[in-house]
């Protein structure tokens, strides 16, 4: 290494322990971080494939059906989730849904004031939509109370608590977790003497409907930077990367969908390698991820918060 080299290292050490607003990185850090990248050897001392150590804790919001809170990094996301009656879409009269909501606060980053957060939050809330927008992630259909005419909407609200990097990984877990901890009452359909259906919600608390999110995919972020790829980015390694690829992928490794994202360009050779890291990675994450909600849900009111991937 040149003497340059090592001074933007110094620099890079300094900054990762400051809250910054925004990340602004000299040439000679930009240089650093990507030659640690060509050598698998990153900024924080992590391989290409690796992800930071991440805690997650559910049922923390108590009037909530269902929340979680995720920690990658810097990054801090709350989820809290709300069920409520509703009517069925037309389109899919046996069905409920979900509806997202995503609100990137200002004191997560001052970048976020104005439209910026606004625009963010909208994205990544249709970029969910899009995950969502299958019949093998969430069997909707046990949402539905009458068809056409009352059904469970699901209303997920996404807090971006602090922003350190990898928001839309740490968001797609952070929402997995809350459905897994999401309870809705069973209810009674009713119909009287006229003809007209009423519902009524059982008394017992305990006997409520659980969501099976086995095959609720998950986010995995490919950053390129020069002529490789990382997963889960930090703010300085998103400074430097050039373009991004969302995966969506399920526990036995399934892509459902993808994106691009960023000013770059990829090249077929680029985006079909990435898939490829997306898929395998994904397949770890999830096994982890099964396993520390398990571990937190028979904890009960005895958990505290479980690491993985650590």
């Amino acid at each position: 290494m040149n003497d340059v080299v090592v001074v933007a290292a110094q620099a890079l050490s300094v900054a990762g322990a400051v809250r910054m607003a925004a990340v602004v990185l000299s040439d000679a850090e930009r240089v650093y971080v990507m030659y640690g990248v060509q050598d698998d050897l990153r900024i924080d001392g992590r391989g290409c494939e690796d992800y930071r150590h991440m805690e997650v804790e559910t049922d923390v919001v108590s009037n909530t059906s269902g929340s979680a809170r995720m920690k990658i990094g810097h990054t801090d996301i709350l989820v809290g989730i709300k069920a409520e009656m509703g009517m069925p879409k037309l389109e899919r009269p046996n069905e409920g849904f979900l509806e997202f909501f995503v609100d990137c606060s200002a004191n997560a980053t001052p970048k976020f004031e104005g439209r910026g957060g606004e625009d963010l939050g909208t994205d990544i809330a249709n970029t969910l939509y899009r995950v969502f927008d299958n019949g093998s992630s969430l069997d909707l259909k046990t949402l539905c109370i009458t068809p056409r005419q009352h059904c469970w909407i699901l209303y997920v609200d996404v807090l971006l608590l602090e922003c350190g990097g990898n928001l839309f990984d740490a968001i797609s877990i952070a929402v997995k977790a809350a459905l897994h901890n999401t309870r809705i009452p069973k209810v009674r359909v009713l119909e009287n003497d006229e003809g007209s259906k009423e519902i009524e919600l059982l008394d017992d608390p305990y006997d409520c409907i659980r969501l099976n999110v086995e095959n609720v995919p998950c986010i995995i972020t490919l950053s390129k930077i020069g002529h490789r790829h990382v997963v889960d980015a930090t703010s300085q390694e998103e400074t430097c990367c050039m373009a991004s690829l969302l995966v969506s992928v399920t526990n036995k490794g399934t892509l459902t969908c993808f994106r691009k994202i960023g000013g770059g360009s990829l090249d077929p050779a680029s985006v079909f390698e990435m898939m490829e890291t997306g898929k395998r990675v994904g397949k770890a994450l999830h096994k982890s991820l099964e396993t520390t909600l398990a571990k937190e849900e028979s904890l009960g009111k005895k958990r505290q918060k479980v690491g993985f991937l650590g």
